[in-house]
Parts: structure tokens; C-alpha cells; sequence
């Protein structure tokens, strides 16, 4: 049951960034400043990274039930294209937008390297698919959603420091590490503890 809650609200939260995402692209006037500004130097780059990221946020969160994999073998494959584009385009601009940003060393290195490894650790879950190693493809695939999550922390992250009373430039720098090394961290402990049934009992079907 906590399961099933937790992915009900997980799903909510990326299904509620990925249609904030996309009403960026699509209402100008719903644009905040920072937004506007983004759009306006850097058009394809930021439209890029919007619409890859709200791609992989919405097909990401169904991609991991379980249920629905196992129910829907040739949906799954087809997500996991659509999932994996996603990434590239957000991944790719996200880190030029990242390495051209006004924010400091500090920011723009903590939102580069989440670029490089949300797509590293998306080319490894592909990489495993692609060779028939299914259960290391769903831990690299836990990963990489963890950092595509990061899109969902960064918005909370966000207001609670402003209401905190956190100078912008302060929170932002920090921000750009914590609204994705923890999603990582979760993960890790998740497959350490959480999923390690999941995996010994993919391993000893697959070898029976």
C-alpha cells in the first residue's frame, strides 16, 4: 500500500511540473521573469530542455509501474523511445543553458553535472535494455528518474526557501546540488535495501 501511495503522489507531482512545463511553452503571458529571459537568449535551448524535460516527467513516472509494464510489454518499448528523446533534448540544452547561465561557478556546475549524469544514466539503462540485461536496465532506469525528478524538486525547493527568507542567489546556488543529489541518494538507498527482493527474484527467474 505505501508502494501504491507513494507512486500515486509521485505521479502527481511530475504530471502537475510536465503540464506547468508545457503551458511555459505555450502561454507566454504565464511566463515569469526568469522564464521570459531564458526564451528570449537562448529560445532553443530553453524550449528544447522545457519540452524534453516535460516529455520524460510525464512518461517516466508510468514507465516504472510495474502493473502497467507488465500489462502493456509493447506500450512500454514504445514510452521508452518517446522517454529517452526526452532526455536527450532536455539533457543536451539543459547543460548548455547551464554552462551559459548568470548564476556563478557554483550554479552552473551544479546544474551541468545533473545534465551529464541524468544522461549517463539514461544511455546506461538504454545501453542494458539493448543487451537483454533487464534488471540492471530498471536500476539504471530508477536513476535516471530520479534526476528527471529533479524538475519537481527544484519548484519546491524553490518557494520554501523563498518563504524561508533565503536571498535568491544563495538558495539558487544551493538548489541547483540539492534538487538532485538527494533524488540520487533515495535512489541508491532504494535499490541497496527496498528493491534488493525485486532484483534477486528477477535474477533467479531469468536463470531458472
Amino acid at each position: 500500500m505505501a508502494r501504491i501511495l507513494g507512486w500515486i503522489v509521485m505521479t502527481f507531482l511530475a504530471l502537475a511540473v510536465a503540464c506547468y512545463a508545457v503551458a511555459l511553452l505555450a502561454l507566454p503571458e504565464f511566463r515569469p521573469s526568469l522564464v521570459r529571459t531564458l526564451i528570449a537568449e537562448r529560445p532553443v535551448a530553453a524550449i528544447a530542455h522545457f519540452a524534453g524535460s516535460a516529455l520524460a516527467l510525464a512518461i517516466g513516472t508510468f514507465q516504472l509501474n510495474r502493473w502497467l509494464r507488465s500489462r502493456f510489454v509493447g506500450g512500454h518499448r514504445w514510452l521508452g523511445r518517446l522517454y529517452v528523446a526526452g532526455v536527450l533534448a532536455g539533457s543536451i540544452s539543459g547543460f548548455v543553458l547551464a554552462v551559459q547561465s548568470s548564476g556563478g561557478t557554483i550554479t552552473q556546475a551544479g546544474f551541468a553535472l545533473l545534465a551529464v549524469c541524468w544522461l549517463g544514466c539514461t544511455f546506461m539503462a538504454y545501453r542494458h535494455v539493448r543487451a537483454g540485461n533487464i534488471a540492471e536496465h530498471r536500476r539504471w532506469m530508477i536513476r535516471s528518474f530520479a534526476l528527471t525528478f529533479a524538475a519537481v524538486t527544484l519548484r519546491i525547493y524553490l518557494p520554501v526557501s523563498q518563504i524561508a527568507g533565503i536571498a535568491f542567489p544563495v538558495a539558487y546556488s544551493a538548489i541547483a546540488w540539492l534538487c538532485w543529489m538527494p533524488n540520487l541518494l533515495v535512489a541508491e538507498v532504494y535499490l541497496r535495501f527496498a528493491g534488493a527482493g525485486d532484483w534477486r527474484a528477477q535474477r533467479v527467474g531469468s536463470r531458472a
